[in-house]
């Protein structure tokens, strides 16, 4: 015998792992681009506060933004930033402090990424992403 919503729940389900697979096979990539987008950033900081003021760097899986402060006439670190990558979410969790998000990446059905806040659940453009991850580290007393 043959049930027709087992049938539907087979293919939603496959449909489902296919999705989560092609989005961790194109995490590392979207690490890549959201690098690129943050270095925007933080070169551009760089230009108005100084090019020591602010540096970047990406590791095996995650990023490093650390921000300086001139005090006494030395660069000193003000506050730090990290983006890592985590297939569990999947997606990225940015860490600032005691701080955390959760980064749900997607893929739309034209290849392009999707990000969405998993605590507040909305999706976010590029801009929502970048003012996330660098806001307050480069900006702490500034008011949101």
């Amino acid at each position: 015998m043959s049930f027709e919503w087992l049938r539907m729940r087979i293919q939603e389900e496959q449909d489902r792992r296919d999705r989560e697979s092609s989005t961790l096979d194109r995490l590392p990539l979207a690490l890549d681009e959201l690098h690129g987008l943050l270095k925007q950033c933080v070169t551009a900081y760089g230009e108005t506060f100084g090019p020591d003021s602010a540096q970047i760097s990406q590791l095996m899986g995650r990023i490093k933004v650390t921000v300086r402060e001139q005090r006494d006439e030395q660069w000193q670190t003000a506050s730090k930033v990290e983006v890592i990558s985590a297939p569990d979410i999947p997606g990225f969790r940015i860490e600032r402090g005691e701080y955390s998000l959760a980064v749900e990446v997607g893929l739309l059905p034209n290849g392009k990424l999707y990000y969405r806040d998993r605590e507040q659940d909305v999706y976010l453009t590029v801009d929502d992403l970048t003012r996330r991850i660098l806001d307050r580290a480069l900006f702490p007393k500034l008011k949101e």
